[in-house]
């Protein structure tokens, strides 16, 4: 993942052609993600005492912080609000961002491990359980039943000729992606975690966003 020529979280993108309809499936994707992706890296901002690998983190986390981190920000208010919370994530303070972001990776990484310069700051502030405990990112559901709920809906969309999702998507695959609860879809569609079901919620977002606003292809 480090070194895959794109950006990280969205690997596969062959895999999501595969979703679309034929006439879209003709348009050059791969040529405009690559594109995005060396515009994105020109305006990394680094160092000439930079080694090759600590260039390569630097890029790393710019495209993390422009692009993905904002997603899980969204994600946060939308989740927070809707349920009458105000979340703060003090970690994204620009002020902290800035100063952890020319961390070198052999000191942001230490002993090691990921948020390794944050666990040694906080050893004898925080309990050594806490410190040590491991990574865990934003949360999916696992439940089955999400995945059935999601499954029923998307059956629904499209089998109403009038859903706007039909005019964009390869209808045999997508099927076969309900059929299956999501195991036809073979590998994370966003980030390391969102597989199919999350796939499938992805396109009901899709159809009623088309759908809400009205949005046509031209």
């Amino acid at each position: 993942m480090i070194y895959a020529n794109t950006f990280p979280w969205s690997r596969f993108v062959n895999d999501r052609i595969s979703l679309l309809s034929h006439d879209l499936k003709s348009i050059n994707l791969q040529e405009y993600v690559d594109a995005k992706y060396k515009e994105n890296l020109n305006n990394v901002p680094v160092s000439d005492e930079d080694t090759p690998y600590a260039k390569r983190m630097r890029e790393l986390f710019y495209l993390n912080i422009k692009w993905f981190m904002i997603t899980l920000l969204t994600r946060k208010d939308r989740m927070s609000m809707a349920n009458s919370l105000e979340v703060r994530v003090p970690f994204a303070d620009y002020r902290l961002v800035e100063y952890a972001f020319n961390i070198p990776p052999e000191i942001k990484f230490l002993n090691g491990r990921e948020k390794g310069v944050l666990r040694k700051a906080f050893e004898g502030v925080l309990p050594k359980d806490v410190i040590e405990r491991k990574k865990s990112p934003y949360p999916k559901t696992f439940d089955p039943r999400y995945t059935a709920l999601v499954q029923k809906w998307l059956k629904q969309v499209v089998a109403d000729k009038t859903s706007p999702l039909l005019d964009i998507v390869d209808l045999k695959t997508v099927n076969e992606l309900i059929d299956t609860g999501g195991t036809s879809y073979k590998t994370p569609w966003f980030g390391q975690l969102m597989k199919g079901p999350q796939l499938i919620a992805y396109l009901l977002q899709v159809n009623f966003w088309l759908k809400e606003y009205k949005v046509k292809l031209v």
